[in-house]
C-alpha cells in the first residue's frame, strides 16, 4: 500500500471497497442502523442490492458511518480496523470513483 504522506497507508481500491462491504453487513445486520441508514439516503429495502453495484454506493456508505462517532466506533471495533482507516478507505473510494467517466 501507498502512504497518504502522514506515514499511514493508503488502502487499494479493492481494499476501501472492502471495508464497504464490511459496512454494508454490519449496517444490514442491526435494525436501527439499516434503518436510519436508508432514510438518510432516500433508498428502500429493494434497491440496496442495485445501489451496491454502482461505483459511489461504499463511498456513500462510509461517510454514514464517518457522520456518527459512535456509529463508526462500533463499525471499526467489530470489524477489526480502525476509524482512520475507514477514513482512508472514504477517501480512496472518492478518488477512485471521480475519476470513471460520467
Amino acid at each position: 500500500m501507498k502512504t497518504d504522506g502522514s506515514g499511514a497507508e493508503k488502502p487499494g481500491v479493492e481494499a476501501s471497497v472492502a471495508i464497504g462491504v464490511k459496512a454494508l453487513q454490519f449496517v444490514a445486520g442491526d435494525p436501527t442502523q439499516i434503518q436510519r441508514f436508508l432514510a438518510l439516503s432516500g433508498l428502500e429495502v429493494g434497491q440496496l442490492r442495485a445501489a451496491a453495484a454502482e461505483p459511489a454506493f461504499f463511498a456513500g456508505l462510509l461517510d454514514f458511518l464517518l457522520g456518527h462517532e459512535p456509529t463508526l466506533l462500533a463499525f471499526a471495533e467489530q470489524a477489526d480496523v480502525t476509524p482512520e482507516a475507514v477514513a482512508r478507505a472514504r477517501e480512496r473510494l472518492g478518488q477512485s470513483f471521480d475519476a470513471v467517466p460520467r
